[in-house]
């Protein structure tokens, strides 16, 4: 029993946390923000949590892992592209925190940029491997814009609902196949 109460703060908690941060940044973000939103006291929290930055990271970690679920071997650049368009039009509210953290971690110091800094260069390394597979000459800047562009469009769609994501992304395939 007591244990299952400690799964369900937890997942409170980073609920809390994901929506906090799609909505506010994380400036925004408190113990107390947190813990008001979440319906908890702080002490469960701290049960749980070492600060607010350890469940930002928790979060961040599984938001970043939703962008990347799946085999991603051999996969084409559509199918990158694709997978990428799916997460923000199935999880908009890990896609808004998961660019609004991209933007406000990386362009900070410390943990949170060097965490954001390792998994786009990883997301880079993977489009510039499904470039590779159907254009060997195809190289890293390639590889940068489409992710740049994707990022922009994903962004525009958050923004504007009406914006035609996969269209834009399917568009964007077209360019470089």
């Amino acid at each position: 029993m007591r244990y299952r109460v400690g799964i369900e703060t937890r997942t409170r908690i980073l609920d809390a946390t994901r929506e906090l941060l799609g909505e506010f940044g994380i400036e925004a973000i408190t113990i107390k923000a947190i813990c008001e939103h979440a319906d908890i006291l702080p002490g469960s929290f701290y049960n749980l949590f070492n600060s607010k930055e350890e469940v930002i990271l928790t979060v961040i970690g599984e938001t970043i892992q939703g962008v990347d679920e799946g085999d991603l071997t051999d996969e084409t650049l559509g199918e990158v592209v694709d997978r990428y368009v799916r997460f923000v039009l199935e999880n908009e509210i890990l896609a808004r925190v998961y660019l609004r953290i991209a933007v406000e971690g990386g362009l900070g110091t410390g943990e949170l940029r060097e965490r954001i800094l390792g998994h786009h260069r990883a997301r880079a390394d993977r489009f510039e491997s499904a470039l590779k597979r159907s254009d060997p000459d195809a190289d890293r800047s390639q590889a940068e814009a489409i992710l740049a562009a994707l990022n922009g469009y994903s962004l525009q769609y958050l923004i504007d609902q009406k914006f035609d994501l996969p269209h834009h992304a399917n568009k964007l395939v077209e360019l470089f196949s």
